[in-house]
């Protein structure tokens, strides 16, 4: 989930010696548009179909280990995308047992530090100047407007968080609550490391260096990848920044969410 702890968490992870830990990642995007050629290309549907489609696999296979033989010589690396969640399957077809961590939040506060982010850059345009154009927009309009369907980031993530559950993919994925994260890391971390099949390493919790680095003028201003050193537990500022009836209406509206990952419906 966007605004969820996952630049952190990548940061985490980059402070171990043996872990590449990469920045938001364009690695599916280069083997998906490899998948697209695969599926249309006249040349590859002229030859032998189980031929190609094994040909295509190891592409896939043997594209993302040099891809990252190309940025580091480390053991283990981390790639960060939000496609592979909803693409698991695939993901699969090309290589096997597949570890993938999902970062999640209280959607009342990643929808809060939407607002907050909507708020310290006013004087940048975004979709919702349109909004703003037409009839003027409230808090509730915002929020209504980033958990659409299709909206990036949050209602198109939630859709593909929904999809792949609906898929049973929750089954192939580690969910790393933020809130956990923040308020007993070695926990958490601990957890990660077991799912990894890696043994713990003795993270400093309140030194953890930035090894991710983001441009984010190519973000927009939702986007804002700097961590803090030190880790510490994070009160919900949901009820302040939004209020009771936008709080409400995000709970019930996506009740699924909150049942899933266990949330409780006040704040």
């Amino acid at each position: 989930m966007p605004r969820s702890g996952s630049t952190l968490l990548q940061n985490i992870l980059g402070n171990h010696p043996d872990f590449y830990a990469s920045p938001t990642s364009g690695l599916f995007d280069i083997i998906n548009s490899g998948k697209e050629v695969y599926t249309k290309s006249p040349l590859i549907k002229a030859q032998d179909e189980k031929q190609m489609k094994k040909a295509f696999l190891t592409f896939c296979r043997y594209g993302l280990q040099g891809y990252y033989e190309g940025i580091t010589d480390k053991k283990y690396v981390i790639d960060k995308s939000r496609s592979w969640m909803i693409n698991v399957g695939f993901l699969e077809s090309f290589y096997p047992n597949p570890k993938v961590i999902c970062v999640v939040r209280d959607l009342r506060d990643v929808v809060t530090s939407m607002e907050k982010n909507y708020r310290k850059h006013s004087d940048k345009w975004d979709i919702t100047n349109d909004y703003e154009q037409n009839k003027g927009i409230s808090i509730s309009e915002r929020v209504d407007m980033w958990l659409e369907t299709k909206n990036k980031p949050i209602g198109d993530t939630l859709n593909r968080l929904k999809e792949a559950l609906n898929r049973g993919f929750g089954d192939y994925i580690l969910f790393v609550k933020f809130e956990n994260l923040c308020k007993n890391p070695k926990k958490e971390m601990m957890r990660i490391h077991n799912y990894l099949e890696i043994p713990y390493y003795d993270y400093d919790f309140n030194n953890i260096e930035q090894v991710t680095f983001e441009d984010d003028k190519f973000h927009g201003k939702y986007g804002d990848h700097k961590i803090k050193p030190q880790i510490i537990e994070q009160e919900s500022q949901a009820l302040k920044i939004l209020g009771h009836k936008v709080c409400y209406d995000i709970y019930n509206n996506n009740k699924w969410y909150f049942k899933y990952f266990n949330y409780e419906s006040g704040i």
